[in-house]
């Protein structure tokens, strides 16, 4: 039986993703870590998952309803931060309406879905936009990490949607619902 790799998050409009996308190759070249660049950049909702193929369109309904529910608001995207050793991102400012959001999809998910993996090893929702991670070698890190936290980014941008992305074996890839 064939299953797809997934996730869900929200994706800023193409202008934030551009610009946060030039981020993670100055990650790459100064840096040497492109894993980041296997994703578009996003703030990930639920946890990627296993999905039987023949079972996609009950995961299409579910983003699609979700979708049809969601009220737009605005996030807004304000400096670097870091989780030691490995993960430099682009902060997101907290904000509830993205609390619920998230929440919201973990609940349905579990419910209609059966899925249990919403969060990283269990910990709480802390929205961020990576631009390295995981090949981002310690020494590296504390070198990026120098430079990220002298320098400022900002930008806003509404949510309108949430996204599900599916991976191809190389990177992942928005689906188009």
């Amino acid at each position: 039986m064939s299953e797809s790799l997934y996730f869900i998050a929200v994706v800023p409009p193409t202008e934030i993703q551009e610009a946060i996308t030039k981020l993670k190759h100055e990650i790459v070249e100064k840096y040497q870590s492109s894993h980041a660049l296997k994703t578009p950049p996003h703030i990930t909702l639920h946890m990627p998952f296993k999905w039987k193929d023949k079972r996609f369109e009950d995961l299409v309904k579910v983003i699609k309803d979700l979708n049809s529910d969601l009220e737009p608001f605005e996030v807004q995207l304000q400096g670097f931060d870091f989780f030691e050793p490995r993960v430099v991102f682009v902060n997101v400012v907290e904000n509830d309406k993205l609390e619920k959001l998230q929440k919201k999809v973990v609940d349905i998910c579990r419910k209609n879905l059966k899925l249990d993996n919403a969060n990283y090893k269990n910990l709480p929702f802390h929205p961020h936009i990576t631009i390295g991670f995981r090949d981002l070698k310690k020494r590296m890190f504390y070198e990026a990490k120098q430079e990220f936290e002298a320098r400022t980014y900002k930008s806003t941008f509404k949510v309108v949607q949430i996204t599900l992305l599916k991976h191809d074996g190389k990177k992942w890839n928005v689906v188009e619902l």
